[in-house]
């Protein structure tokens, strides 16, 4: 019996050994068909193969390429969406699943490059995503049927938290299709944040005679919201028993060096006997662990193994009956065992001080040994050779010679760091002397000796006069002008120069300006009189003043003020527009041969417009002024923002929100934009505008569906309906229950659905429409209650 806990795949195995074969076969299938119970995730009756097994007998990844299409091979029961978004019913084989808001995956297939996958938007009804017949099968053989699959609705996503999952049956049935012979589900899949391919499987033994069966995958989930997946990587394959290869030891492998070759061994295979009642062998060998050879005559349990000196890979091929052991259909393998040979390298080349030793069990050689230290504490002159004759240091080289002839300042060192004697000592720094200095330096006392007079700095200077000494010709340098007399002065200014200050002294005084001045006067000096002259005339008197003006001189200003407010009257008049009309404006007034001036240039007392807006006239006349601003507002003629359709009332939206009334004839109008209980047809809307009296026309398709009917005879909602093949070239209508039985149809006609079948009323429950109009279709489900 095998449990398995699927989310972690770990197994416990318990075998169970009868004495009657027919028991021990029943027992095997029981267990398999109930090995859900205990599975965390609730994936009812699935469950892995717990041994091992052959090589797939049949593979379905849905190939590759950027194209979508339809299913390469096998059946289902939805609807291709030919490169369409897959809608509830559809599917698609895609290598991308971007649309919706679904996850976007890449498919399961391992190393696929643009693989593709199948992707399923499920059905309100249960249907069949996978079908598909395997043959060549062999008698009373266990098999695995598996695959993976992948719920695309993401928790977080449109369905929210009330998405429904992903739960599909596993089934296999006889190749008439009319026998079941082991099913389980997947119980609930429900969407995650990490999108995770998930693998399930069925278990199952074929029967005797039985050499072909059919496999399907199932919808059994409800339809709406969610319940969208995708399937990858089918497989069908042989299960058997787990068997291992032992060879006295616990180890699957043995590593060896090539300097332990030939290796000899016996290795036995060990079936846990949980499937096989009988086992029967046929020994294989490859050097790849790709590529099998059987060993001709080793078809007993345990093989004996000899002269092995390169890479080799043994395994058993395992039947239940003798004569399904060369059928591929039918086999198993057992475990590999490994036997790898490392070839030895050659030796290495050592130095003097070296030895060379092999290590069999790493396969390599160790070289140990230490150089002979070289040296240390040489002189700088001295040098180091590795003698590999004497495997020792030589030692050689002569200290350089010192110098001689040095200066008086000098002294001699030798440097251990450059290896070489280091000259010091500077000359004693020469003096700065002045111009008339000397300087001179004396070996004996190893110094410099200066001497030398400056010359004498002339006297009798004037005040702007400076002697300096000139240190390039060593003399004294008299330098200074005496300052310029200044110029431009004014007319009433004169100069004097000053010894005492060494500086020019200006003196005089301007004449006062004159005072009392009127404000438009203005003084102005005189150079050449040197005296000020007055000029300036009183700002002219303004004329041509109006009829309500007068003036005065403001002195503070100095200018003319006039004063005085015009008398102007101001109304207002509010008119309105109908679009596309004209309107006359028409200006009145109590004033005595008045005068018209618009604001859009006209001059007569009324204007005609055809545009909403603000229209201003001035009218004047007597000493008199009125402005009269017209108000004029547009009443817009009605215009449709749409019409819809809201189960059986057709609803009416207009863009502005003037007054409007509404009709479907033309005669009889109303207030409300709503018309409720109305058929499904072809309608004319009528919108008319209170204020102006103009009306629009537009033609509407209303159709609906009934979301639910009550066939009591009451007279209301006692039929399903379609009555609007008159307006299209062909039409559809099926509806169906729950399991997908047709109950009523209606070709290129009117219908009218009384929920009854074969003359018997049917119960209370949801029912499925499928309505084709000129190819548009609609799906989707109504209720039937009394």
């Amino acid at each position: 019996m095998f449990f398995l806990w699927k989310s972690k795949f770990y197994y416990t195995k318990l075998s169970i050994y009868l004495n009657v074969r027919n028991s021990i076969l029943d027992l095997k299938v029981l267990i398999i068909f109930c090995i859900s119970f205990l599975s965390k995730e609730m994936h009812a009756q699935l469950g892995f193969c717990q041994g091992n097994s052959g090589d797939p007998i049949f593979t379905e990844t849905f190939g590759v390429g950027t194209q979508n299409t339809s299913l390469p091979a096998g059946t289902t029961t939805y609807t291709y969406a030919n490169n369409q978004d897959p809608n509830d019913g559809f599917y698609t084989v895609s290598s991308t699943s971007n649309y919706f808001d679904w996850f976007s995956i890449n498919d399961h297939t391992p190393s696929d490059t643009n693989g593709r996958m199948l992707i399923v938007n499920s059905n309100f009804a249960a249907g069949e995503f996978y079908k598909t017949t395997i043959n060549g099968l062999c008698e009373n053989t266990t098999y695995e049927f598996s695959s993976w699959l992948i719920n695309l609705t993401p928790p977080n996503g449109f369905c929210g938290a009330g998405a429904i999952p992903v739960n599909v049956s596993f089934e296999i049935w006889d190749n008439t299709d009319t026998t079941l012979l082991a099913s389980g589900t997947t119980g609930n899949i429900f969407g995650t944040t990490a999108s995770d391919w998930n693998q399930y499987a069925l278990v199952f033994q074929s029967t005797v005679g039985q050499t072909s069966i059919i496999l399907k995958m199932i919808n059994n989930a409800s339809g709406g919201c969610g319940n969208d997946l995708a399937i990858d990587d089918i497989v069908f394959k042989s299960c058997g028993d787990s068997i291992d290869i032992n060879d006295g030891t616990s180890n699957s492998s043995i590593t060896l060096c090539s300097t332990q070759t030939p290796y000899s061994e016996t290795i036995t295979a060990m079936p846990d006997n949980t499937v096989f009642n009988n086992h029967f062998y046929q020994w294989q060998t490859s050097t790849d662990n790709v590529t099998w050879t059987d060993l001709s005559g080793e078809t007993n349990a345990s093989i004996g193994i000899s002269g092995i000196i390169s890479t080799t890979y043994f395994r058993a091929k395992v039947a239940e009956y003798a004569a399904n052991l060369n059928n591929a259909d039918c086999i198993t393998f057992s475990d590999v065992y490994e036997i790898i040979v490392n070839q030895a390298p050659p030796a290495p080349t050592t130095a003097c001080w070296e030895t060379a030793t092999f290590n069999d069990s790493s396969c390599s050689w160790s070289v140990t040994g230490t150089q002979p230290e070289e040296p240390t504490g040489l002189e700088c002159w001295e040098v180091t050779v590795f003698n590999n004759a004497t495997c020792s240091w030589d030692i050689s080289g002569t200290q350089p010679t010192a110098p001689s002839n040095l200066e008086c300042w000098e002294t001699v060192t030798f440097d251990s760091a450059t290896c070489a004697w280091v000259i010091s000592g500077n000359q004693p720094t020469q003096p700065t002397v002045e111009c008339w200095e000397i300087a001179i330096f004396n070996n004996l006392t190893c110094t410099w000796e200066v001497s030398g007079t400056q010359p004498l700095m002339p006297t009798g200077l004037a005040c702007w006069e400076t002697a300096t000494f000139d240190d390039s010709s060593c003399s004294w340098s008299v330098t200074g002008t005496q300052p310029v007399e200044p110029t431009d002065l004014e007319c009433w200014q004169t100069a004097l120069f000053n010894t005492a200050t060494c500086s020019w002294d200006i003196n005089g005084t301007q004449p006062t300006v004159p005072s009392n001045l009127e404000c438009w006067q203005i003084a102005s000096f005189n150079d050449t009189d040197c005296d000020w002259e007055v000029t300036g005339s009183q700002p002219i008197e303004p004329i041509n003043l109006e009829c309500w003006q007068t003036t005065f001189f403001n002195e503070d200003l100095c200018q003319w003020e006039v004063l005085g407010t015009q008398p102007i009257e101001y109304r207002e008049e509010f008119l309105f527009l109908c679009e596309d009309q004209f309107l006359d404006l028409e200006a009145t007034t109590t004033i005595n041969n008045p005068n018209y001036n618009w604001v859009s240039g006209e001059m007569t007392a009324s204007l005609t417009i055809d545009t909403a807006g603000d229209y201003e006239v001035e009218i004047t006349g007597d000493c008199l002024t009125e402005i009269i601003t017209f108000n004029v507002e547009l009443i817009e003629s009605p215009e449709i923002e749409s019409i819809e359709t809201n189960g059986s009332s057709i609803v009416i939206n207009v863009f502005n929100e003037d007054d409007h009334q509404y009709s479907l004839d033309g005669l009889n109008y109303q207030y409300s934009n709503l018309f409720v209980n109305k058929q499904s047809g072809l309608y004319t809307i009528y919108i008319k505008s209170i204020s102006c009296g103009t009306v629009i026309e537009q033609d509407y398709f209303h159709f609906y569906i009934q979301k639910f009917i009550t066939p009591n005879g009451d007279g209301k909602n006692d039929f399903f309906l379609l009555n609007v093949t008159q307006y299209f070239t062909n039409s559809e209508l099926y509806i169906y229950d729950r399991y997908g039985k047709i109950l009523f149809s209606a070709i290129n006609r009117d219908a009218s659905w009384d929920a009854t079948f074969n003359g018997e009323k049917l119960p209370t429950s949801d029912y499925w429409y499928h309505i084709i109009l000129d190819g548009m279709e609609y799906r989707g489900h109504f209720t039937v209650k009394y």
